[in-house]
Order: C-alpha cells, then sequence, then structure tokens
C-alpha cells in the first residue's frame, strides 16, 4: 500500500476575496467556511498568458495570478508557495480554455499536490495526470487531509481508467512511457462491433497496444492511438523539449518527424502588446522563440514561421493544418486547444499538452481517454445575417452545455444547415467546441469538403463508403437546434456562454475597439463578411465610427492573399480599418486589438473572453458581420440594424 500524506493546508479558491486573503495570510478553513466556490476558472487565471515565456519549475511563483474573486485578484506572485498549500479546491468545470500545461505545472511546482473540484475541463485534467498532479470530484477527502490522515493511492486513482491511474502511480506520463511504451503495435482486428460513429471509426483506425492498453475501445477508457500529423506551437515547444531531454535524455530520436510542423504563431505581434512591454516580457518572449527554432533545427523539423520583415508570421497553426495538411479520416494533435478546427474536414482533431506531445514525438503514440458523441443536429434555414458563430454561440448558452453535458465529448455536426456552411464556417463550429467543453468536433465529409480540397490544395478526393456516421450508432444524447429561429448573438463579458441576441440588448455598450481576426475570425469568408459590411458602408459614405479603432488580422498569408486577389483591401482602407498581417494576436493579449484601460469595451470576433485574456477591459464575442457592423455604428449592433438606422437616416456619414 502506498499512501501520500498530505499537507494539511488546503486552498478554497472562493467567490469571497476576503476568504481567499485570510487563507493566504495563514488562517486554516473549512469547507464550510469558505462560501460559495468559484466555478468556471479558466487556464487563463491560473497561469495567465504572458506566464508562456517560462516553461519549466520557476511557474511555481505564479498559480493564480490571474484568478477573479469579486471583482479582485486576491492572490500574487510566490502568495501560494509561501503558505506552504498542497491542495487545492474549486467548483464547477475547473480548467476551462487552453491547453497550455503551464497552469498544472504552477500548481505542482508551488507545492499543489491534489486539485479537488466539482469537475473538470478535458484537457486540464490530462495535463495534471501527465504532471503526476492528482485530481479528485471527492470533496469527503478535504477534512481527511486537514486532519492529517494519510491518503492511499489507490483511493485518488481508483474512479479513474486504467491507463490514467497507472500513469498517475508512475508519477506522470513521461515516466510512464519511458517504462510502459517501449513496445507500441496495433490491434489485431477491427476495434468497435456493430453501428458506430465517425469517431468510433477513426479512433479504430489508429488504435495502437501497450501493455496497460486494451484491444478495443471502450468509452471513458484509456487508449492510445496514432497521429497522421502533430504539430506544435511557439509558446509550448521549450516546455516540450524541455521535458522531453529531462526524461530521455540526448541526443533523441524523434518517430516520424516528416509528419510534424511547428508554427510561430502566437508571438508575431508581441512588439506591439501594451501588455507584454509594460511587464518587460519582450526578452523573455524572444528566448521562447529561440527555443522554439532550436528545437526545429536540432530535429529537421518543417516550420511554418515569421514573414521576411519579421512582422507576422505565415499563420495560425490550426486554420494552417485546414489548408494544408489535414485530410478526412485523419488524426490531427496540436498543442493548442482549437485544434479541433480540422474537424470541418471530417479528420478528428484534438489538442494535447506538453508532455503528451513530448511523448508522442519519440514513441508515436497520443494518449485518450476514449470519448462518447454528442449528435448535434442543426435544421432550417439560416436567416440572412446569420452564419455559424451565431450558431455556435447560441449553442454555448444552452443550459446543458453550460452545466456541461458537452465536457469531454466529441460534438458531431450534422443535421440540414450543414448543407449550407462552407468548410471556413464549418471550421468555426468545430474550432469552438473547445468551448463547449468537448473533447473535438466533426462534421462528416461531403461534397463540400471535396470542392474545398479541390480549390484550396488541388487534390481530387476520393470520399470513402466508412466516413460518416451508421445509423443506429450510439450518442450520448442528442441536441436539436432550429437555426431558422436564430438572430445574430453577442457573447457577454466573462465568458463564451453569456450568449444573447443582439436585439435583445436593450443598453448599447459603446465600443472602443472592435477587432476581427483570429482563428475563428481570421478565413476567407469571415474576410468576405468584414468586406460585404465595410463596402457597403463605404458606398454610403460612412467610415469606422470616430471613436473606435478596427482591426482586421488576417489568419494566414493564404487569407492575406486571397484578400489581395479580390481587392478586399482598398475597401478596408477607405473604410479606416488597420490591416495586420497573420497572428494569434489579439486573442492571446498579444498585439493590436486588446484593451490598455479596464473602462475599454471591445467586440471581437474571437472564440474567448475569459477575463483579462484580451487585456483587462470589456470583450463582448461576435460575428465577423457584426464586429465590423458595430465599428461603422460605434456601438454594439448587428448589420440589418445598421442597414435599418442608415435607411431611416438615424446614421448620417461623418
Amino acid at each position: 500500500m502506498t499512501t501520500i500524506l498530505f499537507n494539511p493546508r488546503v486552498l478554497f479558491l472562493s467567490d469571497d476575496p476576503d476568504a481567499v486573503e485570510r487563507q493566504l495570510q495563514g488562517d486554516d478553513i473549512a469547507l464550510v467556511d469558505a462560501g460559495a466556490l468559484r466555478d468556471n476558472i479558466s487556464t487563463d487565471e491560473i497561469t495567465p498568458a504572458t506566464l508562456g515565456t517560462i516553461w519549466d519549475e520557476r511557474l511555481g511563483r505564479y498559480p493564480y495570478l490571474g484568478f477573479i474573486s469579486g471583482g479582485r485578484q486576491p492572490i500574487g506572485v510566490d502568495a501560494v508557495k509561501n503558505a506552504g498549500f498542497s491542495v487545492t479546491v474549486a467548483g464547477k468545470r475547473y480548467g476551462k480554455g487552453s491547453s497550455r500545461e503551464h497552469s498544472p505545472m504552477a500548481e505542482r511546482s508551488a507545492g499543489i499536490r491534489l486539485v479537488i473540484a466539482e469537475s473538470f475541463e478535458r484537457i486540464y485534467r490530462q495535463n495534471a495526470d501527465n504532471l503526476g498532479l492528482f485530481t479528485s470530484t471527492d470533496f469527503s477527502l478535504i477534512e481527511r487531509i486537514q486532519n492529517g490522515e494519510p491518503i492511499d493511492i489507490e483511493e485518488l486513482v481508483s474512479s479513474r481508467d486504467a491507463q490514467a491511474a497507472a500513469i498517475l502511480r508512475h508519477g506522470g506520463l513521461l515516466q510512464y512511457g519511458r517504462a510502459r511504451m517501449t513496445q507500441v503495435g496495433t490491434p489485431p482486428a477491427e476495434a468497435v462491433d456493430g453501428p458506430t460513429t465517425l469517431a468510433e471509426k477513426i479512433l479504430a483506425r489508429h488504435l495502437l497496444v501497450t501493455g496497460d492498453s486494451q484491444a478495443g475501445l471502450q468509452q471513458g477508457q484509456g487508449a492510445f492511438v496514432r497521429a497522421d500529423w502533430r504539430f506544435l506551437i511557439e509558446y509550448y515547444t521549450a516546455m516540450c523539449s524541455h521535458s522531453l531531454h529531462a526524461a530521455f535524455g540526448r541526443p533523441l530520436q524523434l518517430h516520424d518527424p516528416q509528419s510534424v510542423r511547428l508554427f510561430e504563431d502566437h508571438t508575431s505581434y508581441i512588439h506591439r502588446s501594451v501588455a507584454h512591454i509594460r511587464a518587460g516580457l519582450i526578452p523573455g518572449i524572444q528566448n521562447l522563440a529561440r527555443e522554439h527554432r532550436k528545437f526545429a533545427d536540432d530535429y529537421g523539423l518543417k516550420v511554418h514561421g515569421l514573414l521576411a520583415d519579421g512582422i507576422g508570421s505565415e499563420g495560425i497553426s490550426h486554420p494552417m493544418m485546414t489548408e494544408r495538411y489535414a485530410l478526412p479520416g485523419q488524426i490531427v494533435v496540436g498543442t493548442d486547444s482549437h485544434t479541433p478546427h480540422s474537424g470541418a474536414l471530417g479528420s478528428l482533431a484534438f489538442g494535447v499538452g506538453s508532455a503528451e506531445m513530448a511523448n508522442a514525438l519519440v514513441t508515436g503514440a497520443v494518449r485518450i481517454t476514449v470519448p462518447a458523441s454528442l449528435r448535434v443536429e442543426l435544421f432550417g434555414q439560416l436567416p440572412v445575417g446569420v452564419g455559424a458563430k451565431d450558431v455556435v454561440l447560441s449553442l454555448l448558452a444552452d443550459p446543458r452545455i453550460r452545466a456541461g453535458s458537452g465536457v469531454g465529448k466529441v460534438f458531431e455536426f450534422t443535421g440540414s444547415t450543414i448543407s449550407q456552411l462552407s468548410t471556413d464556417e464549418r471550421a468555426t463550429l468545430t474550432n469552438m467546441t473547445a468551448e463547449l467543453g468537448g473533447f473535438t468536433g466533426i462534421v462528416a465529409p461531403d461534397e463540400e469538403t471535396v470542392r474545398f480540397l479541390r480549390e484550396r490544395r488541388g487534390i481530387d478526393f476520393q470520399l470513402e463508403d466508412w466516413m460518416h456516421s451508421d445509423p443506429g450508432a450510439t450518442y450520448a444524447d442528442t441536441i436539436r437546434l432550429d437555426c431558422s429561429t436564430l438572430a445574430p448573438m453577442v457573447a457577454r463579458p466573462g465568458d463564451p456562454g453569456n450568449g444573447v441576441p443582439v436585439t435583445e440588448l436593450e443598453d448599447r455598450p459603446k465600443v472602443d475597439i472592435a477587432y476581427g481576426g483570429s482563428c475563428t475570425g481570421g478565413k476567407r469568408e469571415d474576410f468576405d463578411a468584414y468586406h460585404q459590411v465595410l463596402c457597403w458602408a463605404v458606398e454610403r459614405g460612412l467610415r469606422v465610427h470616430r471613436d473606435v479603432k478596427l482591426y482586421l488580422q488576417f489568419g494566414t498569408v493564404d487569407v492575406r492573399d486571397y484578400c489581395i486577389e479580390k481587392g478586399y483591401l482598398a475597401v478596408f482602407e477607405r473604410a479606416g480599418a488597420e490591416m495586420l498581417q497573420p497572428s494569434c494576436g489579439a486573442c492571446v493579449n498579444g498585439g493590436p486589438g486588446t484593451s490598455e484601460r479596464a473602462d475599454e469595451v471591445t467586440v471581437s470576433a474571437i472564440n474567448r473572453n475569459f477575463p483579462g485574456r484580451c487585456g483587462p477591459g470589456k470583450v463582448w464575442l461576435a460575428s465577423p458581420a457584426t464586429v465590423a457592423a458595430s465599428a461603422i455604428a460605434g456601438e454594439l449592433t448587428a448589420f440589418g440594424e445598421l442597414a435599418a438606422r442608415v435607411e431611416a437616416g438615424a446614421l448620417q456619414p461623418a
């Protein structure tokens, strides 16, 4: 029997900032005295994006630096480590957002050995496993730990699948991989019997067998699969390299390096990031980028990096994977939570952490917990002015989704409305399954997929008979959405799930910044929408409102070249937009489009508006058309509303 004697100090992440501060000052309180626990604590709160310049145990100085309680940020540098906590307790959906492994590493390095919450987001919990940080939903452990009772490790892993339990017993994934993954093979027969979903079919065709995994697929159980593509972004390469060499030494033999891609997409506008400049982080970012490039050079890996003048990059990783690499039926993994973007092509694409990627680089095997599928049936004709972003913001506002019913599941988007959506629009749906809490999103490939591959890549792709879900396949649940009833949506500041139709807003906030870009807002058809609104405005003598700054940022160089070919740039310039080269940019507080003051309001086409993610101001999420219309009106406005105001003479040229 192996037991763990935890330090009895427990940190309750409460909605009451005074309770948090008392704990930091040395008070030990009981669960009943902590008050309401914070739900939906994101990785942006555990480790703000600006901490991406650190990739090792130094992160132990910073856990919960962005944590907000009662409108305050009560936890400072070194506070958790100095207070001697070993357990953290929180509410529902802990670890939302980014796939950054920095968050559990910061906790582990600060002395936290166990996180207890009502529920966890998939990527966060898997990252915690991979680092040997225990997670539990058993609140009865709290009093026992506070009383000094040793806890049997088997009690901590008893609710986990065999693979997760084995990884935790070994102290993390890389230690497990070194000990247990010297022999990796393929199962002798089909891994799934009977009617199956498309996701199950893809997993079955990529399943690998190790000493602790089964020959078949069973929902909720751990497994390893072979990835057709693996990619890293510069924020995580240094951490991946550090973990890899610490576990396996040098030199290394990477598995199939031809199927690995590296992207320098998050930091290519960091020279214009107010947050990074003010905090003196530019040297750290430059060091991070150097480590990224060095890893690529050391192992001869294909890099999509900065443009020739050093401003902007070739493109954001996951849109580029969709534009240039992913194919239907493949598995794509990347160190970014929005990797599901490529699910629009009918591939199974999902985000992983640095340790998982490190293990996959040397073994070729990617760890998963076999997910259930959630069928999302979209039906009805989309109204004019309503697109995929409005659909997904409506889904995010669904009480079932807000309660966590989609956590860890494959969102299979189907129904008659799908045929109305282009691949770019489908990518908005699959991309934002990260916000929906899902494992990934997928759309079965069809003739639209064939068209996309032919026109974008010159590929004459042949659909195969198996590339769809079977009638009678099993789903965890089905959500049906009548898209004909939808209106243009926005999400109130603080969480993408705060969706509301624009038309229901009585008080329209004045807008200071309008940002059109990122992976969800920087595709070709997103720029078609920006152009449609801004061309309409220019033809009527209108420009961007004098109090608004409008930034339009291409997602990839392919999108930029498309806009040049279509003649869009002249219209954007006449309208008063500032054009930016490809980068994640404002979405990660990394360039123009972020706020500088708490009183600033941004309307943005990005996918997340967690507190502090894009600066100290308030961020409203919206579709590309609504972003452009709001920039013209000077306040939150849908395009249809803007047109009606102009026709009625309520909005005159400047």
